[in-house]
């Protein structure tokens, strides 16, 4: 049974950081594609980052350079660390398991609230 726990929500501060954990427990990474999505008020669900096959990065054009997506094999577990934080990065953070093999789960965690405040 697929689980994911998200973890290191909170309110900060314009300028400021915080690094989200994703524990996972019951997939295997090599066949996974692990992400961070965010859903803010009033709009869609967005990705942010993922990683693919434990070395394949992708990123939203508007968290290029600021945030980086990376994972721990022996904790099964993936970060999302968020540097210079902004107002509009105020959203509730998603993990997503995307099983790579037909017919291709997708599993979610419970969400944790970032608020940054300007």
């Amino acid at each position: 049974q697929v689980q994911l726990v998200e973890s290191g929500g909170g309110l900060v501060q314009a300028g400021g950081s915080l690094r989200l954990s994703c524990a996972a427990s019951g997939i295997n990474f090599d066949i996974y594609t692990l992400g961070w999505y965010r859903q803010a008020p009033g709009k869609q669900r967005e990705l942010v980052a993922s990683v693919s096959g434990r070395l394949s990065t992708n990123y939203a054009d508007s968290v290029k350079g600021r945030f980086t997506i990376s994972g721990d094999n022996a904790k099964n577990t993936v970060y999302l660390q968020m540097n210079s934080l902004k107002p509009e990065d105020t959203a509730v953070y998603y993990c997503n398991a995307h099983h790579l093999i037909w017919p291709r789960n997708d599993y979610w965690g419970q969400g944790t609230q970032v608020t940054v405040s300007s």
